[in-house]
């Protein structure tokens, strides 16, 4: 795997095992995260696959499940 940048197509993180929520829905409006080598995580839309990948420094995911965990961003829900 060459090294990874935002945008990158999702396909070409190859070896790397995508996990979604067990709270998608089942038509796939979610959004897919897989932990890279180096410790950083990819995130792409699980209905474009092949589309491109964001991604994100561990401790810019650990701030934002640590915002969700608090409620920060229960508006942004219906």
């Amino acid at each position: 795997m060459n090294q990874p940048y935002n945008g990158m197509p999702a396909t070409s993180l190859t070896g790397v095992a995508w996990r979604k929520s067990l709270h998608s829905n089942s038509q796939g409006n979610c959004v897919e995260l897989a932990k890279l080598p180096d410790g950083g995580v990819a995130v792409r839309n699980s209905r474009f696959p092949d589309g491109p990948a964001l991604i994100y420094t561990s401790d810019e995911i650990r701030a934002l499940v640590l915002g969700v965990k608090d409620g920060e961003f229960d508006n942004l829900v219906a």
